[in-house]
């Protein structure tokens, strides 16, 4: 694991300027030093998409050659990617790391949680989620939400306050002036952490190019077999896709963002390789969700009403 080094930036001369990258890097870096710090039991919610990849690839450079202070957390719908589901199991065997997962086929099968008519559990995920928080005692959970996703995710903080039932209220939002965090809470309360907060779509591919960074083989262009529901290609499974009259066809596509089959869309592409995803992201006028997440298109508050009541 290498470690950041200061590099001339193209334009000024001065050897002690860091890169935008290199920037954003050390910003993130600070962030875990900051939460291990001034926190008891962290955990990092890992569900094997690029943004959660992306954030244990800063933990593992921000305390290497120690190992990461902290456990991970899945919140497993039961309609995951399998191939996202075997990149996070390997994952956390290479590094030794502890993994808890939340299911929310087990709150279905207890009869706590009910499906929705829809198929989609990317909304029923609140619950498992703030109950293995509040059961696991953690005080601090990093996210890998950034800022340039969706407009309720712009208005968090870094650090971000959640009360004794998990629960946001943007009026209790902290200043964070000169990078200083305020990570105190009264006991049940506990802190969101958002180390991506100030990347881009873009600037999380170019550093994965940088940093050679694996990553599941669903973010890159290959042929599968889709149907297309509500303006996006889905992936047929058993969450009730597809129905009658919804033609089934196999096509070169590619994920920009993974979360349940049942709401996650893939769009055509025929970027194999890293160098040409890049190229297509810098060409597109859509954020990677407002693209791809039936979830988010439910209402114009449709994310801002989920963190409200405790989701990501």
């Amino acid at each position: 694991m290498t470690t950041t080094v200061a590099t001339v930036h193209e334009g000024t001369g001065n050897p002690y300027a860091l890169s935008h990258l290199d920037a954003l890097e050390s910003e993130a870096v600070h962030i875990f030093r900051e939460v291990a710090g001034e926190f008891e039991k962290p955990v990092i919610l890992f569900s094997g998409g690029k943004d959660s990849i992306l954030m244990l690839h800063l933990a593992l450079k921000a305390f290497t050659p120690a190992p990461v202070p902290f456990s991970l957390l899945h919140v497993d719908t039961g309609h995951n990617f399998p191939e996202v589901l075997d990149y996070r199991d390997r994952t956390v065997a290479r590094h030794g790391l502890r993994l808890h997962v939340a299911s929310v086929q087990d709150y279905i099968d207890r009869g706590v949680l009910k499906e929705r008519p829809d198929g989609t559990r990317n909304p029923l995920q609140t619950l498992p989620l703030t109950e293995k928080i509040q059961s696991e005692r953690f005080d601090a959970v990093f996210g890998g939400g950034r800022r340039d996703e969706e407009k309720a995710r712009a208005k968090e903080r870094v650090f971000s306050l959640r009360d004794e039932f998990s629960q946001w209220d943007p009026r209790r939002q902290r200043p964070e002036l000169w990078n200083l965090y305020n990570g105190r809470h009264a006991p049940g309360e506990h802190v969101r952490v958002f180390p991506l907060s100030n990347w881009t779509e873009l600037d999380v591919w170019q550093y994965i190019a940088r940093e050679d960074i694996e990553l599941p083989e669903i973010y890159y262009a290959h042929e599968r077999e889709v149907f297309a529901r509500g303006g996006m290609w889905l992936t047929a499974g058993e969450w009730g896709g597809p129905k009658d009259g919804e033609r089934v066809e196999k096509r070169l596509v590619r994920y920009r963002t993974v979360g349940d089959m049942s709401c996650t869309g893939a769009v055509d592409s025929d970027a194999d390789t890293i160098e040409k995803v890049i190229t297509e992201i810098a060409a597109s006028r859509l954020t990677e969700r407002g693209a791809t997440r039936a979830d988010d298109k439910l209402s114009e508050a449709a994310m801002e009403d989920r963190k409200r009541e405790g989701y990501f």
